[in-house]
């Protein structure tokens, strides 16, 4: 087989040639079969008279070849559609005999050139067959071998599209359809899951591809439990909706969305309620920047706004939004003013100008420190961000008339047990306090929040870490074996926001459903797995990679809640619950930001934490004081007085 590599290097040029001298070989030998066949005899040919005939033959069928392409084939990738070029070519060369006989007058059989017609299709149609798998089994060693889930027309297509690729090498199609078990489909078998093991042994398959674009992500999680186990990476095709838009390909294989292995399935938002705060209003988002800002930011640009205020105070994180959503704008031709607003939501003056300047009509309040760990290392500046950094930004929207603000909360903020929960459920306590005399006027602000848990890529996910730490062979870091959190997608958060933002009468905690809570070392087992890796365990102890845990970080619960209390009610849209939450009124909260300001200016860390303990937030704190500015001063301080 290595012998043949020195004729796969040749140039173009001289393939072609070869192939012009081999179909010559092939046109004699075909009129000589054909003529044997019909009178079993071949002396006709042999004879001088007849050699202008047969060199008439092969000339015009070698130029026929040359018309219809055949030489500019490359063997390499041939389809089976390229037979039929080949069989029409036989056909017109057939022809072509039969004319030279006619008006040259020699004495053949009529049925001569309809028989050498066929055989010269077998013979140049079958020569080339056997060249492409000569390339096939040389070239075998680079190419991974695979199995595609799925033999519907998603299957079928990438099958195709993979036959031209020299990366893969398909082995059969697996469904659970049993009408097509044990059939042939483009010249696979479709093959059982419970034969699927042996396959992958036999073959030494490295990979799955799951062809199933139109399946529901239920439907994907079931396929995926059943594949997790195999010792193969599984890799996935883009979604189907993706594939119609034109915006990816049926062969641009990709990880499989962490969002499959949850198999909840986002529910299609209501125009009427992603318009209502949106359309043909000046719309400011703070925190534009950031990774649910950023998100909220894409979703409102295509409800078309007149004005898009973009306020943010990364100047990194703004360049990258404006950038962003200008492009998607060109791309789409939306009318829609883009305005990029560097600024701190801790300055209040900025925020008042910026909203009376472009006449802000509804304020999307995303800015917050919500990485739990960083907050309870830098607690002053978590209250200011969080605690004072909403009051501002709802004061200046009362004042500059702001029809409606929607403050972006938290999981966390339910019987929290850390800084940042309790200073997003702060958060929430000062705009339940505005609401309650906003509510009074007949133009007033309308207030609302909403609350969710996790979302699925956002900087302080552990899902990038995870793919991270695999990538670099492991160990996975989980904080503890039973730590569970809600997950949701970013682009169905950020829907789900918009719509209950529309909803909001007046002081409303939204609450969106999350589905069910997820475990964090089945989430890492199960991305081991789908890498085509095991998990290295007791059970397993020669694993390619273990899960290692490194205890509860500060404030960190093992599970989340997302209500406070009982009193849910449902609303118009399936996904969003509303809950009655305590709160404080106006002139009490007032007075407790000042003597939280107070504290904070002096770095009272105790009295701090006592306020925050006095709140009525459910404050449980798991942990001391983590400030690292006030420890690292306790730490001076000691040695001091020592001295």
């Amino acid at each position: 087989m290595q012998r043949l590599n020195f004729i796969w290097q040749l140039s173009r040029l001289h393939k072609r040639v070869i192939s012009v001298l081999i179909d010559t070989l092939l046109i004699l030998f075909a009129l000589h079969i054909a003529l044997w066949t019909r009178v079993g005899d071949v002396k006709f040919l042999s004879d001088n008279d007849n050699l202008l005939l047969v060199g008439l033959t092969i000339i015009s069928t070698v130029i026929i070849f040359t018309k219809i392409g055949l030489y500019r084939a490359v063997l390499r990738y041939l389809t089976f559609q390229a037979l039929f070029v080949v069989t029409a070519g036989a056909i017109l060369s057939s022809v072509a005999l039969a004319l030279f006989a006619y008006y040259l007058q020699e004495p053949i059989p009529r049925t001569v050139p309809i028989i050498y017609g066929a055989y010269l299709a077998l013979l140049c149609g079958g020569s080339r067959l056997v060249v492409r798998n000569l390339v096939t089994t040389t070239s075998k060693d680079t190419r991974k071998e695979v199995l595609i889930y799925g033999a519907g027309s998603g299957g079928r297509q990438l099958a195709v599209a993979l036959r031209a690729s020299e990366n893969y090498r398909i082995r059969a199609f697996i469904d659970k359809d049993e009408t097509l078990t044990n059939t042939i489909i483009l010249g696979l078998p479709v093959i059982d899951l419970s034969k699927v093991g042996s396959l992958i042994e036999k073959h030494d398959v490295s990979k799955i591809l799951l062809a199933i674009p139109g399946a529901s992500r239920a439907r994907r999680k079931q396929v995926l439990d059943l594949l997790a186990p195999l010792p193969v990476e599984i890799q996935t095709v883009p979604d189907m909706a993706d594939i119609v838009s034109g915006k990816a390909k049926i062969d641009e294989l990709t990880d499989v969305p962490i969002e499959d292995l949850l198999g909840r399935d986002a529910v299609a938002p209501q125009q009427v309620l992603m318009e209502a705060n949106i359309k043909n209003k000046v719309v400011m988002v703070t925190g534009a920047g950031g990774s649910i800002g950023s998100e909220l930011c894409r979703q409102i640009l295509k409800q078309q706004p007149t004005v898009l205020v973009l306020f943010e105070v990364s100047e990194f994180g703004l360049y990258q939004i404006d950038r962003e959503l200008c492009l998607m704008k060109e791309n789409n031709g939306y009318d829609v003013e883009i305005v990029p607003l560097l600024g701190s939501v801790q300055r209040s003056h900025r925020l008042l100008t910026s909203m009376k300047s472009f006449g802000v009509q509804t304020v999307y309040h995303a800015a917050a420190y919500k990485h739990v760990p960083l907050v309870e290392y830098n607690v002053v500046e978590g209250v200011r961000n969080n605690v004072y950094g909403t009051y501002y930004t709802a004061k200046a929207a009362i004042e500059a008339g702001v029809e409606s603000f929607v403050l972006i909360s938290t999981d966390k903020a339910v019987r929290p047990t850390n800084v940042m929960g309790t200073t997003k459920r702060m958060a929430e306590l000062g705009l339940q306090a505005l609401a309650q005399q906003e509510n009074l006027k007949s133009n007033g602000t309308r207030f609302c929040m909403v609350r969710f848990g996790n979302v699925l890529g956002s900087s302080g996910s552990v899902i990038p870490l995870f793919k991270k730490q695999i990538k670099a062979g492991g160990p996975l870091t989980v904080t503890h074996p039973d730590i569970t959190r809600f997950f949701m997608t970013i682009p169905e958060a950020a829907q789900l926001v918009i719509q209950a933002g529309a909803m909001g009468k007046g002081g409303d905690v939204f609450v969106l459903d999350m589905g069910e809570s997820v475990k964090i070392t089945d989430l890492a087992e199960n991305l081991i797995k789908l890498s085509g890796l095991s998990v290295k365990n007791d059970e397993n102890p020669h694993g390619d990679i273990d899960i290692q845990f490194s205890g509860l970080r500060p404030g960190e619960k093992l599970y989340e809640e997302l209500l406070i209390g009982d009193n849910v009610e449902r609303t118009a849209h399936e996904r969003i619950m509303t809950a009655q939450e305590v709160f404080l009124p106006n002139d009490e909260y007032d007075a407790l930001l000042e003597s939280l300001d107070f504290a904070c200016h002096n770095l009272e860390h105790e009295t701090i934490r006592q306020l925050l303990l006095d709140a009525p937030t459910g404050f449980k704190p798991t942990d001391g004081i983590g400030d690292l500015v006030w420890n690292a001063s306790q730490v001076e301080q000691e040695i001091t007085e020592s001295r």
